[in-house]
């Protein structure tokens, strides 16, 4: 998984020796480089923004990056990308998630234990979708609809709309005999 450290990316572009994402107009350089360089990796790729030796991140840097990143995203300018934050302390959590759902977005964040988590913006039945794949790491349509007692059409529409959004990879085996979608965490 690509990991960018977003601490290191504000010294080279910002120079300023400071630790803080602070202010609309420096989101938007670092979110800029994160551009430049997302575009470059791998169809398929989880790419990790790695927050851990970030101090403060106010509402107006996480709106510019990891709003307008999500955004974008989901809009097709990336392909095939995936995006996970890492290394979130409370406060920037906090902020990031705000700046996400006034948008109506989501994004999966890793926490420092390791657990995955949901920050942002998403339907009560998505999110009870995803805590499932989150529990199973992958799962089938069928395997969801036996395991939520769903109409199969409901099943693929959720898993679909997850894929969609980003939150969950989704790739294509072979099992009993047929092609099956498989949808997993990223």
């Amino acid at each position: 998984m690509p990991e960018y450290n977003l601490h290191k990316l504000l010294k080279e572009e910002l120079k300023n020796g400071s630790s803080d994402l602070v202010t609309r107009p420096s989101g938007q350089m670092i979110r800029d480089r994160i551009e430049r360089d997302i575009v470059k990796e791998e169809d398929g790729a989880v790419i990790a923004l790695d927050f851990s030796k970030i101090g403060v991140i106010d509402y107006s840097c996480a709106d510019e990056i990891v709003a307008k990143l999500i955004s974008r995203l989901l809009g097709g300018e990336y392909g095939d990308r995936y995006i996970v934050l890492t290394g979130l302390n409370d406060n920037q959590e906090e902020n990031i998630e705000v700046a996400l759902e006034r948008k109506g977005l989501a994004a999966m964040a890793a926490k420092k234990d390791g657990n995955k988590i949901l920050l942002g913006s998403l339907n009560n039945y998505l999110k009870e979708t995803l805590s499932l794949i989150l529990n199973r790491e992958r799962t089938t349509a069928k395997e969801l609809s036996e395991a939520m007692d769903l109409e199969a059409n409901t099943s693929g529409t959720r898993l679909l709309n997850l894929h969609k959004k980003h939150l969950v990879k989704r790739t294509e085996e072979i099992m009993a005999g047929g092609r099956v979608w498989v949808y997993e965490c990223i």
